[in-house]
């Protein structure tokens, strides 16, 4: 019935965090000071926070590793409270910070490098600098990574004439800045999860048929209240039990093949019903004598013959929906 259903919609609503995005956090952005290489700052951050548990700390070095980079040694390695962390590295303190921490040190980086930090704030994203002698030797903007398949599911649903929105309880500048990336128009922040399911109402209230995508246990109500309720891959037990249709993989191209086979079996529906009405409406009254008077007659063997070929037929159509286009996805 959902999938039926999906032919019709006509907005998705997709939750931010951990569908859209990968509900962890990566490096987005970074600037460097003159006579450092990105590969050189990025290696000594690595290092300066390869003992800090801290979800940034871990997004950095995830982002050491994916560029192979051989790390330094460090030592003396101490957590700064609520400011980074500080380290040594060839007999010389490095540190690794927020903004707190350039107030700490009284640093103030270069004009560049200030822009830099400025600018991501503003978009909501955390900024960490790498402080060596004094100096802000570079700076790096961190921010819950947009998966790559999500801009193509975005642009594919609205190839399809659909209109699509995005729904987080984050700020209204981080909901900026990832709509703005996915180029989604429509977009609410700062929804608390009790008010989740109430947007997809208001949605409705307008005539708008409602998908809702999410993958928490916030999304659930959200998930209920949808005309169509898609839960992800990962999502939790209550999402996946709230939802009409469950994506196996963590892929919100999936969405896009869902609304594509929906249309295509409707089309295949109507191409089969025509067929064997249509069959009906002509091959019946031969067999049956009707235009006997003026010759034609549609003897009982082939009326039989003609009644299998057209059940034959009927099936071979439904067989193409394994060759369907689901879109470039």
């Amino acid at each position: 019935m959902a999938v039926e259903e999906a032919r019709d919609i006509d907005i998705v609503i997709f939750d931010k965090t951990g569908t859209l995005t990968r509900g962890e956090f990566g490096v987005v952005e970074e600037i460097v000071a003159e006579n450092w290489t990105n590969e050189r700052a990025m290696a000594l951050t690595s290092a300066i926070e390869a003992d800090s548990e801290h979800s940034i700390a871990l997004a950095l070095r995830n982002e050491a590793d994916s560029r192979n980079l051989e790390l330094p040694e460090v030592t003396d390695f101490k957590a700064l409270k609520g400011r980074g962390v500080q380290a040594v590295a060839d007999s010389r303190k490095v540190y690794v910070g927020g903004p707190r921490l350039l107030e700490m040190l009284e640093i103030r980086p270069t004009d560049a490098m200030m822009e830099f930090g400025e600018r991501n704030e503003k978009s909501g994203r955390s900024v960490v600098y790498l402080i060596l002698e004094e100096v802000a030797a570079a700076a790096y903007a961190l921010a819950d990574v947009v998966r790559p398949e999500s801009k193509i599911a975005v642009r594919e649903l609205q190839k399809m004439g659909i209109e699509v929105a995005m729904l987080t309880g984050d700020s209204r500048d981080v909901a900026e800045s990832v709509a703005k990336e996915l180029k989604i128009q429509q977009y609410f922040a700062e929804v608390l999860p009790q008010d989740k399911d109430t947007k997809v109402s208001d949605l409705q209230s307008e005539g708008l048929r409602v998908a809702m995508v999410g993958d928490g246990v916030n999304d659930a109500p959200a998930l209920t209240r949808a005309d169509v309720g898609i839960a992800i891959g990962s999502g939790t037990d209550v999402a996946v039990e709230s939802a009409d249709v469950v994506l196996v993989k963590n892929d919100p191209r999936d969405v896009v093949r869902v609304i594509s086979l929906s249309k295509a079996s409707y089309r295949k529906m109507v191409e089969n019903l025509v067929w064997a009405t249509g069959y009906n409406i002509i091959a019946i009254p031969l067999a049956a004598g009707l235009l006997a008077p003026f010759g034609i007659l549609l003897s009982p063997a082939v009326g039989a013959l003609l009644m299998s070929l057209s059940t034959v037929i009927v099936a071979l159509n439904a067989q193409t929906l394994r060759r369907v286009n689901l879109g470039e996805v």
